[in-house]
């Protein structure tokens, strides 16, 4: 690493904004909502435990019912949930940190059960191979969805741009449009769930565009500067994975690259499931055609994210699963202290208030203890 290389540790600007630093928390469900899909007060004290993260991106957050799919996750499309967001925001500014929200539509991956016995929406009639989903009435197989309407595109669009405008005034730095994991705009993006023959499908300039559509209206709802984008070119999660992906996320990465965005935030690890359909993607190939702002994200550690912002393939890395028992990883990775190990999976997704396995992790005693 040359003097001149930078470091985890050093600020960067992401938009108009200034991060203390190089290391951005990943979003990740919780399942900690609270009645109505609102977020509350055990919701604020977990971010603002982990508020020393240059950024922090919330867990997936739903814009729409349509867009619903997972219990105890939470909304940003009703009056009740904007409201409660602003407890976080304003506990996490207070604390000195920079929080943007995950917009999601989980599309083929939710199921009848969270819509009133309708069947869950994708980009096409294409079932989801998988061990099921968790309802609320219980686990139960994944169903076939409906593919949308060509005229219902403008309805989807819409909701992303009142979300965006619900988190703005919610006080978010900003927003994140989850375009990646085989979620709604993941499906129209890979030519293995749109089989499309409209404008939406048929083509990787068609498959890009309810994305494009999207992100533009969340840019004219928030502000410029202040929408980040997230894909997994290389993701097999929720049944995925299509031949022509580099070919797509390329295309893809491209057009983003020509807007006004904050970040592209690339899962290109391969930590978590690769399809194994060619080469996986790399930062490289990102930063190639993406002339902003890049984020690396899955399965990194303190030594191969220093060694991706050093050589240039990132400005900032996203980590998820370390700072759950780690709330202030930044701190334990800039002085070189030991993390605490991985809680047991069982805990991570545990519906209602209860503080266990959520927020009683405690911070790094600088006597060499835990708390």
């Amino acid at each position: 690493m040359s003097p001149s290389s930078p470091s985890l540790f050093d600020a960067v600007r992401v938009g108009p904004l200034s991060l203390a630093n190089r290391i951005a928390m990943a979003p990740m469900t919780r399942s900690k909502a609270g009645p109505g899909r609102i977020a509350t007060p055990l919701m604020a004290a977990y971010y603002t435990q982990r508020a020393g993260a240059g950024l922090l991106i919330t867990e997936a957050t739903s814009v729409s019912t349509q867009g619903n799919g997972w219990v105890g996750a939470p909304g940003i499309y009703t009056d009740e949930q904007e409201a409660s967001w602003r407890q976080v925001t304003d506990a996490v500014h207070a604390a000195g940190g920079r929080i943007f929200l995950q917009l999601w539509h989980m599309g083929r991956a939710s199921h009848s059960d969270f819509h009133d016995g309708e069947l869950p929406v994708s980009a096409s009639a294409v079932r989801l191979e998988g061990d099921g989903i968790h309802t609320p009435a219980g686990r139960k197989p994944y169903e076939t969805p409906r593919a949308l309407a060509r005229e219902e595109m403008a309805l989807v669009v819409a909701d992303y741009a009142a979300a965006a405008a619900r988190a703005e005034r919610a006080g978010f730095d900003g927003v994140e449009v989850h375009a990646a994991n085989g979620y709604l705009l993941d499906q129209f993006l890979q030519s293995k769930t749109n089989h499309r023959t409209d404008a939406y499908g048929g083509s990787v300039e068609n498959r890009y565009r309810l994305l494009g559509e999207v992100v533009v209206a969340c840019l004219e709802a928030f502000a410029p500067g202040r929408v980040g984008v997230r894909l997994s070119p290389n993701g097999a999660f929720n049944d995925m994975g299509s031949p022509d992906f580099r070919a797509q996320f390329t295309y893809a990465a491209t057009q983003l690259g020509k807007l006004d965005l904050a970040y592209l935030h690339v899962v290109d690890g391969l930590a978590f499931g690769f399809h194994q359909l060619g080469d996986p993607m790399t930062l490289e190939d990102f930063r190639a055609v993406f002339p902003g702002t890049l984020i690396g994200a899955c399965g990194y550690d303190r030594d191969t994210a220093a060694a991706a912002v050093a050589r240039g393939a990132a400005d900032l890395i996203a980590v998820g699963r370390p700072f759950i028992t780690n709330p202030d990883l930044p701190a334990r990775w800039r002085h070189g202290w030991p993390e605490a190990p991985l809680s047991d999976m069982a805990t991570w997704y545990a519906p209602g208030q209860d503080p266990a396995g959520y927020t009683e992790y405690p911070a790094y005693a600088e006597d060499g203890t835990d708390g």
